[in-house]
């Protein structure tokens, strides 16, 4: 039979987004995208001038705010106390601060819970950097996505790019070395891949490739 949870973890370019998505729609599952929610919570503390350190402040917004993620007509689309801002969280501003963010013990716990709740749900894809290890330690299939660093800027470049954004690609590259850091190295949940997870090197991997495989592992789950 076919696993009814799934674990997709990564770090940022991996193409864990793209992929979890696409699994989902072609299981007709639940896509959660965790890191969704601690780039809202990054985006409302800039916007109100709070320091990526202040915890207290930090776990105030995470607790208060309303994160809602919503398929709306086959696009994924992120609310946030109601108003959409799906776009406003794919900045490399708000990308950076959301690792700090994401760091801060209380904000984790408020948005884990709110994650771990939505997981209990028959039929979920969901995908993050402690998914296997921490939000859905029982997933019935965990794929741990990796590429190497130029890979992952390249894909990151091409992305910011056909957004319209001006894209530097060795500053993305840098930033995206200090994120993979700052997330492997936190002491609450820390990027790793899980014990029980399948590694997935996607450098010479298609999107449909990718998604391929793992719909070949999850179709693997014995009970």
């Amino acid at each position: 039979m076919t696993a009814r949870q799934i674990a997709i973890d990564g770090p940022a370019g991996a193409g864990k987004s793209t992929v979890a998505k696409q699994v989902a729609a072609r299981l007709d599952y639940l896509y959660i995208d965790t890191g969704a929610m601690y780039r809202a919570v990054a985006l409302i503390a800039l916007r109100r001038g709070l320091a990526v350190d202040d915890a207290p402040a930090l776990t105030s917004v995470a607790q208060e705010i309303c994160i809602e993620l919503i398929n709306e007509n086959g696009e994924y689309r992120v609310y946030c106390d109601k108003e959409d801002i799906s776009a406003a969280i794919r900045t490399d501003s708000v990308g950076n601060a959301a690792s700090p963010v994401s760091a801060v013990p209380g904000v984790r716990a408020a948005l884990v819970a709110q994650q771990q709740r939505l997981g209990a749900r028959d039929g979920v894809v969901m995908d993050g950097r402690d998914i296997g290890t921490k939000v859905l330690p029982w997933a019935e299939c965990k794929v741990f996505l990796t590429a190497a660093p130029a890979e992952r800027a390249r894909r990151r470049a091409v992305e910011l790019t056909s957004k319209g954004q001006d894209v530097n690609i060795e500053q993305v590259r840098r930033d995206m070395e200090e994120r993979d850091a700052r997330d492997s190295s936190r002491a609450d949940s820390p990027l790793t891949q899980a014990v029980d997870a399948v590694l997935l090197d996607t450098d010479d991997l298609t999107i449909e490739q990718v998604v391929e495989r793992i719909l070949q592992l999850a179709g693997k789950y014995t009970p």
